[in-house]
């Protein structure tokens, strides 16, 4: 009888793997979601620096007793320009909402939010992306849902459009108005 070589064992074994970590990926709570460390405890705070030219995001504005959305975002980043009719939109109906413009040079981000519009209650500016580390930002957009005490309630990657943000956000959002 043949001997078997332990080599010809780690193709399948490695294999296994695979499987076994696809299958944990794929029955996990919310497979679709990024799990965030931040749900359930204050925000990290906000960047100091204002965008030059709009009313500067503070403290004050994610512990105003009113749900509040944090939005993360760039003038160079085409999901941010999707999402962007329905940041105008939820902010015409009265949500409050704080813009942190990330990875950008200031001067591109002054000109697209006076071309587009600025749906920010207060913007401010982290051009290295500093404070997107500590909120656990991975890329633009990504906006949170903060509580009317500074909590952070619930983490949305991704633009606020399609089914995913029907789905997904419109759901905690909702929860979010309720029970504050």
């Amino acid at each position: 009888m043949p001997k078997l070589s332990p080599l010809m064992l780690a193709p399948p074994l490695i294999f296994a793997a695979f499987v076994g970590l696809a299958a944990f990926g794929m029955f996990r709570e919310d497979p679709e979601g990024l799990p965030s460390t931040l749900v359930g405890k204050p925000n990290p705070g906000l960047p100091e620096a204002p965008l030059e030219g709009f009313p500067p995001a503070t403290e004050e504005m994610l512990a105003s007793g009113e749900v509040t959305l944090v939005n993360f975002w760039a003038s160079w980043c085409p999901p941010c320009r999707a999402e962007h009719p329905k940041l105008l939109q939820m902010a015409a109906e009265g949500v409050p909402i704080v813009g942190i413009n990330f990875k950008d040079q200031a001067g591109n981000a002054r000109k697209y939010l006076i071309e587009d519009e600025n749906p920010f209650l207060g913007v401010a500016f982290d051009p290295e992306g500093r404070k997107a580390i500590d909120w656990g930002v991975t890329a633009p957009p990504e906006t949170f849902i903060v509580g009317g005490d500074g909590t952070v309630l619930f983490r949305f990657a991704g633009p606020l459009v399609g089914s995913d943000y029907e789905q997904r956000f419109l759901p905690a959002f909702e929860k979010a108005l309720a029970e504050n």
